[in-house]
């Protein structure tokens, strides 16, 4: 409950929509309670003009023009409530939705190492629908349900203390029986959550890897794997509803039972001449209006179970200590920064820096190198040697476990990671686009980007040529994650955007790896464009393209090697130059010892077209 409570608390800025559902609700109550007096006034009025008795025309057509204005006043209340609790419902879904993400753009890279997205996606939407939906019923319902009760508590105790009585024990006593039916159901609900998660997790990354799916013919496999999580959450659910129904039978029973001794209660003091015919058809609608409320607690308490399994998940995620380097609301980056060949001291640094993704299992160990300004410095080492390890430590998305990283002469853990990531410039070896136009994607990084400054980017990029040649150029739609472009593409247009983002440093993690040779051509040319007057951390898959650094860093096994020209270390006797004679040999021994340095045999890949939708699906 306190999860819900804390809900309420982050959103108090909805409170004019609180209090107007609450108004709402407590004035329909009022014209609900006027409806059993109306009818049961007009009973013993019509009963009396029946008998010749008293009574008469006048009064009960003023009696019908009172229950018919009660009736629209209800009417139009319940919409007015009805209006502000779905405009509060979707404001409430925006809070939450909004923050929930804010809180995720500002959580550490290990939080996302060890979450699917679709469970990420899955917990945001299942939590919010769950927590609005009952906030919206309790705020719509919960007040006018005690308003009603307590009506009719006291209106009863006015014509008889027993039926008030009655009802006063009954109240309590269900709710209790109520209380006790959810024990346990949150565990269940919990579990049945988990599977959900899961089975939701692995649905979105099959769908994203599709194409790696139906290439090794697993769709069958995968389908089976989904249908036994949510074949798991049919049992528990079964358990649960077997649970819950049961003694919801029982909880009603025990109800009916009650309403029958009032209801016998009434007929007979009816009979005795105690109550008048119409004051007992007042007391009978006064019972049934105490028999809702009474009905609608085990549906509050249902969905409060929900909403209360919902809010966990939520908080599970808004409670994750944040990146030490966030700092929310996220600023957008600027490029307005220090101009790096001024000034003393190295660009790049890292200063017997050691870290490990798992605590006791290191990944790089006493790293020290340096790069200065305008210098590009290539890593070469094993695969898993930690040369992309040391790119995400430069770009702050984790902490070291020892050691410091700096950035133009500044520790990195005392910059704003705004400040620190608007300073470098990177392209991945996945281009890592997004569905939009290629021009979004070209100026992700500026928004506020000229259309002269996108061109001249994909200029410099090699990309301005096929991009023409699409029908709607720069507004072609790219698809999710860039699929109706080839590799070169996609990477030419990722080259593009770090060039109109126009950083100081520069990251090329295995920038062309993924490319055949006509393709890593166009974007190499391009990447030497970009590189010009920057300082550059380059990991590379061919030889040739490090051939030209002005220093080149080896890493065996996590730790710093050699550092050297490439002059130098050919005649080292280390990494570089065994590489350097292993590209020359024709052994096929040879050849797979270099794939094992992240090393391209120099074997052409059959070429990507230039200027080509994709033909697969997107």
């Amino acid at each position: 409950m306190r999860s819900l409570v804390r809900i309420l608390s982050t959103t108090r800025q909805l409170w004019p929509y609180y209090l107007g559902i609450i108004v709402s609700s407590v004035l329909m109550t009022a014209t609900s309670l006027v409806t059993p007096f109306v009818i049961g006034r007009a009973t013993d009025e019509v009963i009396a003009m029946a008998g010749g008795s008293g009574g008469t025309v006048r009064a009960v057509v003023w009696l019908a023009v009172a229950l018919l204005v009660a009736e629209v006043l209800n009417t139009l209340l319940t919409n007015v409530g009805g209006y502000l609790g779905d405009t509060m419902t979707a404001r409430l879904r925006r809070v939450l939705s909004t923050r929930y993400y804010e809180k995720l753009l500002g959580l550490p890279q290990r939080y996302f190492d060890n979450e699917l997205t679709g469970t990420i996606i899955g917990r945001l939407s299942r939590s919010i629908t769950e927590v609005t939906n009952f906030l919206k019923s309790f705020s719509n319902s919960f007040f006018s349900m005690l308003i009603t009760t307590a009506a009719v508590l006291v209106i009863s105790a006015f014509y008889s203390w027993p039926l008030a009585l009655m009802l006063a024990v009954m109240f309590p006593a269900y709710t209790w029986l109520t209380a006790r039916t959810s024990r346990g159901w949150q565990r269940i609900e919990g579990e049945k959550n988990e599977q959900v998660d899961v089975a939701n997790g692995r649905f979105s990354e099959v769908i994203g890897q599709i194409r790696v799916v139906k290439s090794f013919v697993r769709e069958r496999s995968e389908l089976d794997a989904f249908d036994r999580r949510y074949a798991r959450t049919v049992e528990l659910t079964e358990d649960q509803a077997r649970h819950w129904h049961g003694l919801d039978t029982a909880r009603r029973g025990v109800l009916n039972l009650a309403f029958f001794g009032i209801y016998l209660v009434i007929f007979l003091q009816t009979a005795s001449g105690a109550y008048s015919v119409g004051v007992m058809v007042l007391l009978i609608q006064l019972m049934n209006m105490a028999r809702q409320p009474v009905l609608m607690m085990s549906f509050f308490i249902d969905s409060g179970q929900h909403a209360i399994a919902g809010s966990k998940s939520y908080f599970e995620v808004m409670d994750e200590p944040l990146d030490r380097t966030a700092v929310l609301p996220v600023a957008p980056p600027t490029t307005d920064v220090p101009d790096p060949s001024t000034g003393d001291g190295h660009v790049i640094g890292f200063d017997a820096v050691t870290f490990g993704y798992e605590p006791g299992t290191p990944v790089l160990s006493d790293i020290t190198l340096h790069a200065d300004r305008g210098e590009r410095i290539a890593l070469v080492g094993e695969s898993g040697g930690g040369k992309s390890t040391i790119v995400s430590l430069l770009l702050g998305l984790y902490p070291p476990d020892a050691g410091t990283v700096s950035l133009l002469g500044r520790d990195i853990s005392t910059m704003p990671f705004g400040e620190l990531r608007s300073r470098v410039g990177v392209v991945f070896q996945d281009p890592s686009l997004f569905s939009g136009t290629i021009r979004e994607n070209i100026a992700y990084g500026r928004p506020d980007a000229t259309e002269e400054e996108v061109v001249q980017a994909a200029r410099r990029a090699n990309a301005d040529r096929f991009i023409r040649n699409f029908a709607d150029g720069y507004d072609a739609l790219i698809g999710e994650r860039g699929l109706k472009l080839s590799g070169g593409q996609k990477q030419r247009i990722a080259v593009a955007r770090a060039m109109l983002k126009d950083a100081p440093v520069l990251v090329l993690d295995e920038a062309t790896s993924a490319l055949d040779t006509k393709s890593e051509r166009l974007v190499q040319a391009g990447l030497e464009e970009l590189m010009a007057h920057r300082t550059s951390l380059i990991i590379a898959h061919r030889l040739s393209t490090i051939s030209t650094v002005d220093r080149i860093v080896t890493l065996r096994q996590g730790r710093v090697e050699e550092i050297g020209t490439p002059a130098e270390l050919a005649v080292s006797g280390g990494i570089y130059s065994e590489l350097l004679a292993l590209q020359a040999s024709n052994s096929v021994a040879d050849r797979a010892r270099l794939k094992a340095y992240d090393i391209d045999t120099g074997v052409a890949e059959p070429a990507d077209p230039d200027a080509e939708w994709s033909t697969s699906p997107a």
